[in-house]
């Protein structure tokens, strides 16, 4: 078994409307964190519970700041009520998004 870490890179799909990632969500952790990769989705963990979408506000405003972006253009498209979610960032470009995310992985 391999402890290195996952070398895959995040999946960003451009829309007419911005661009689209997977995203797997561990609500109830300790902090907020970008920690990596689950299959081709990004891992985050939220400290907020999955209740009430919560989680699901948690999640946008996060990415948000980390994109440094305005928490109105990142909506979560599918998945609310799922830990495998998609996010839409709006009037965003796939490479800026894919060099700030992998940065962060």
């Amino acid at each position: 078994m391999s402890l290195e870490p996952s070398t895959r890179q995040l999946n960003i799909s451009s829309t007419n409307e911005g661009v689209t990632f997977a995203v797997h969500v561990q609500p109830r952790a300790s902090r907020m964190e970008i920690c990596g990769m689950q299959g081709d989705a990004l891992k985050v963990r939220l400290t907020s519970p999955p209740v009430e979408d919560a989680a699901n506000r948690q999640l946008e405003e996060f990415i948000a700041k980390t994109l440094g972006i305005a928490k109105s253009k990142v909506s979560v498209i599918s998945g609310t009520k799922s830990r495998q979610k998609r996010l839409l960032i709006r009037g965003a470009d796939a490479t800026t998004i894919a060099a700030i995310l992998n940065e962060q992985t």
